[in-house]
């Protein structure tokens, strides 16, 4: 799950973002409305956490013309307003939650996490090519009916191949779908996790299922 967390305070944004990294997820921050507008445009999201007293526009105008711009992504509303007018307009104006601070970090996950459970964002709860497959409520990863341990971020990695299964994917595609917006660009990371894949995926078990695609990037084999 990638999420936009649109925060000026920005202790706080550092605190929301590492909390959902440590729950696997991918976090990137936005300090104003303006940002998230053309961040929303430029990447995927799977969910926004939009807080409402934000500089420049604020959060009711950042969330209607995300809407007016055709954005379905689920929305929750971060905000200290707990009056149900507050409530009522940040709803109208097209969010799908509201949160109000001061708020607990499982609470906050757990809203994320129903938010994209809902239809218009649905997506499967299990992917599988062949006798791969990854289990993306409990991150558990199996090959040939064998559990095979992997980090978080192997399971990124691995998801990203998983959702594109035969196709060709740039290393560009892949830093987008696995590494947040701040990350600091190594030109060797996607080699060394690609091989962490083949190492724990594919070495065991005699297969050749992470292929290089010369001058492309790498292709996920579903022979």
């Amino acid at each position: 799950m990638r999420v936009l967390v649109v925060e000026d305070e920005v202790g706080l944004a550092k605190l929301v973002r590492q909390g959902l990294r440590t729950e696997g997820m991918l976090a990137d921050v936005a300090v104003r409305g303006e940002d998230a507008l053309w961040m929303v445009d430029a990447s995927p999201y799977d969910a926004i956490c939009l807080d409402v007293n934000l500089p420049g526009i604020d959060g009711f105008e950042t969330c209607r013309r995300l809407r007016s711009d055709g954005v379905a992504t689920p929305i929750l509303m971060l905000t200290a307003r707990d009056d149900v007018a507050d409530r009522i307009t940040g709803l109208d104006t097209g969010a799908d939650d509201y949160l109000v601070k001061p708020f607990d970090f499982g609470e906050l996950v757990a809203r994320l996490r129903a938010l994209t459970r809902r239809p218009k964002a649905v997506s499967p709860e299990v992917l599988r090519v062949g006798d791969l497959k990854l289990d993306l409520s409990t991150q558990r990863v199996r090959r040939a009916g064998q559990d095979v341990p992997l980090s978080v971020k192997e399971v990124q990695v691995l998801e990203v191949f998983l959702r594109h299964p035969g196709e060709v994917i740039s290393r560009y595609q892949l830093l987008q779908g696995a590494w947040d917006t701040d990350y600091e660009h190594r030109s060797n990371v996607i080699e060394v996790y690609v091989r962490y894949l083949r190492e724990k995926l594919d070495r065991p078990f005699g297969r050749n299922s992470f292929e290089t695609v010369r001058g492309a990037g790498y292709r996920l084999r579903v022979d």
